[in-house]
């Protein structure tokens, strides 16, 4: 059973709706719903959380307890219904909501024959049918089609389907009524396309995908909180006459305002075609910007269907070319969609990067000459690049520039916990003149190496931190790579596109290492982050690019290599007793001394006498300070660590550049605060701990020499 209107725990403080049990005149158990008010959750006299969590349910009559895979089955096999939770009300002329219990207003939920019956009615009048176009299951941006969801209409309640079916309708109507009474084809086109956009407008503000906000405020989260379809175990079902929030009016405003804001004195031409075959002549633009899809990151045909839908029913008798088919256009839709290729990952990889070279190709074709080449780039991980740079290189571009410009929302859902970069970088490109070939070691590295320390140093005095930096820099750099048709090593052997990625990669956080290690130390230091071992070097800069993101595997093998490192395998950082990386499924993520600390052999030497990475000494102290601290003393002793260096590491873990940027308005970590606290009292507990019996004994003669 799915509720609408507000679960429990959504509901604002000092209230809650319950459920208790009854039996119906013919013997059948039921769930209702009362509405109950308490200052906090210990007075409601019932747990808001109880009986579901993450998709798995505890039946509230015998308390058998089923996981999320028997619900979808069920779900699939039409045996999930949803059930009204309350009303949510104002009174006229007064603050504050009221709530009411289903069964006290049994009015407001007519029976599904009666919505059922209207629906056929407006159909058989408008010629309109319900969205029962199929939806295509994609597992990559949507999990709704794993709950019986097949079709486009089964994503809106029957009242929703009701009341968009009936704009729709009156949208058509509208039309007709223009034409007769004699209004030019253009203003008649531009009502009911505005019109239709706010229909699509009420879609996202009215499907079983809407929820309460969670802090009680006015207003629904709209589907497209983020760029997927979620499944939603509880819904809030909006009244589109409602003036104030998720109706039709209060859209209105919203695609109005959109309006205004794309009125200006020279308009666009839009056309609707391909990249890959560019409709015009050679030589025509001054220049062409393109923000293209990075693999399977979003699926934009997929989602697109859910507002496509209902723009067929409105508008789609006024541009029948663009709504003749089902759904949106998908074969040739460049991203690396593998369910499209029989489950296939390297099929579908390879048809991405195909046809991202077509497109680049056909981009060159049309660019004048001295013409401007920009491709944004909008997420930290670097698995795309590959093809992106291979694809320009072979169109016949040189990558001039690359620049992080602040374009993205810092609050948006995408951003939350994820490798989504808090600007969008710019990677300006012009054609490259003739078809030279560049020698690696004395061509290619050092322009590579001169201008990433360039760039690394003029977007840090910038305060450009953390991945926005990393990427930008590897932008810049790639300059080195492109100008040239081929790059070969001495040899004659050519460096792949991905080979050259990867030192990039390496000299960008070599020198971001280093400009740590003066942000610490100062230039004076004695040692430099830069001369670490492998293992911290790498956790140092997971923890600077990335923060607690975790990454696709690609993306950290990519990471891995640029560090030298090995994440799997027998010396891998995500095996043995002391790892350093969790991996679940096809993602990795970093552990931090809080996870790692409480092994006792961490941080130590091992059996043949190697020492430990440093890094592991730092969170074995870490822990113990935090939980056992009588111990530490001992365990200096036992893993002699080099005091300077643990300091310069503490320092950059826990100093401003890493929670700067970015990361500069999220609460601190508990690994943060701990460095904190560690780095505050570093003397007492480190230093003092940490003497040899000599050391102490010089301090003493020292003291008693001042004395």
């Amino acid at each position: 059973m799915r509720f609408f209107a507000g679960q429990s725990n959504r509901i604002p403080k000092k209230m809650g709706a319950f459920w208790i049990f009854k039996t119906d005149s013919k013997g059948k158990k039921i769930v209702c719903f009362e509405v109950v008010e308490s200052d906090s959750a210990s007075g409601l006299g019932f747990d808001p959380e109880a009986f579901s969590k993450a998709g798995n349910a505890t039946c509230p009559f015998c308390s058998a307890v089923v996981d999320s895979d028997y619900v979808k089955r069920e779900a699939c096999a039409a045996r999930m219904d949803i059930q009204p939770m309350a009303i949510l009300a104002t009174r006229n002329g007064e603050e504050g909501k009221v709530y009411l219990a289903p069964q006290d207003t049994p009015q407001s939920w007519p029976d599904k024959e009666t919505i059922h019956k209207r629906i056929e009615d407006l159909c058989k009048r408008s010629g309109l049918t319900i969205p029962d176009e199929a939806i295509e299951a994609n597992p990559r941006s949507m999990d709704t089609q794993h709950f019986g969801f097949q079709v486009w209409a089964d994503l809106f309640t029957y009242r929703q389907n009701l009341s968009l079916l009936s704009f729709a309708a009156m949208i058509r109507e509208a039309g007709k009524l223009m034409q007769n009474s004699g209004v030019n084809d253009e203003r008649r086109i531009a009502v009911c396309t505005f019109l239709a956009c706010n229909l699509d407008k009420q879609a996202d503000r009215n499907s079983q995908l809407c929820v309460i906000l969670a802090d009680g405020g006015r207003g629904i989260k709209n589907s497209f909180a983020r760029q997927a379809i979620p499944m939603t175990w509880d819904f809030a079902e909006a009244n589109p006459f409602n003036p104030i929030i998720a109706s039709w009016k209060s859209c209105f405003k919203e695609v109005l305002n959109n309006i205004r804001d794309l009125s200006f004195s020279n308009p666009a031409c839009v056309v609707r075609g391909s990249a890959m075959s560019l409709p015009w002549e050679e030589s025509k633009f001054d220049a062409i910007i393109t923000d293209p899809p990075y693999y399977d990151n979003v699926s934009y045909s997929n989602l697109s269907d859910f507002f496509y839908v209902w723009l067929k029913r409105s508008v789609g008798n006024i541009y029948p070319e663009h709504f003749a088919s089902e759904g949106t256009p998908k074969k040739n839709e460049i991203i690396a969609a593998f369910y499209r290729h029989g489950g296939s990952k390297d099929k579908s990889r390879q048809s991405y990067e195909d046809m991202m070279a077509r497109a680049f190709s056909e981009a060159h074709r049309v660019l004048k000459p001295d013409g401007q080449f920009v491709v944004v780039y909008a997420h930290k991980t670097t698995l795309g690049w590959a093809t992106l740079v291979g694809a320009m290189r072979i169109a016949g571009f040189t990558v001039t520039e690359a620049w992080p410009l602040d374009t993205e929302s810092k609050g948006r859902m995408v951003a939350q916990g994820t490798a989504a970069l808090a600007s969008s970088i710019f990677l300006v490109a012009r054609k490259r003149d003739g078809a030279k070939t560049g020698d690696h070691d004395n061509h290619v590295r050092p322009e590579l190496e001169s201008i990433v320390r360039e760039r690394v140093e003029t977007l840090w005095d910038m305060g450009i931190s953390g991945a926005d930096l990393v990427i930008a820099s590897v932008g810049a750099g790639l300059r080195a790579f492109t100008r040239f048709a081929r790059v070969e090593y001495a040899n004659g052997e050519e460096v792949p596109a991905e080979r050259f990625l990867t030192e990039v990669e390496t000299v960008v956080l070599e020198t971001i290492l280093t400009r740590l290690s003066k942000e610490v130390g100062g230039n004076g230091g004695q040692y430099s982050l830069a001369s670490l071992d492998t293992a911290s070097r790498f956790y140092v800069l997971w923890r600077y690019t990335y923060g607690a993101a975790e990454l696709d595997a690609g993306e950290a093998i990519i990471f891995a290599n640029g560090t030298h490192v090995e994440l799997d395998g027998q010396h891998g950082l995500a095996g043995g007793n002391h790892a350093m990386i969790e991996k679940r499924k096809s993602k990795y993520r970093l552990r931090d001394y809080a996870e790692r600390g409480e092994n006792d052999k961490l941080g130590l030497p091992s059996e043949s006498g190697q020492a430990a990475p440093l890094v592991d000494m730092l969170h074995r102290t870490l822990w113990l300070m935090e939980k056992r601290p009588a111990e530490l003393a001992t365990f200096l002793s036992e893993a002699q660590p080099n005091r300077e260096q643990l300091r310069l590491v503490a320092q950059a873990l826990g100093g401003p550049a890493l929670k700067g940027g970015e990361m500069g308005d999220i609460s601190p970590t508990a690994e943060l605060s701990a460095l904190g606290k560690l780095t505050a009292n570093w003397q007492s507990l480190i230093e003092n701990a940490a003497m040899t019996p000599g050391e102490r004994e010089e301090k003493k003669v020292g003291q008693k020499q001042l004395i």
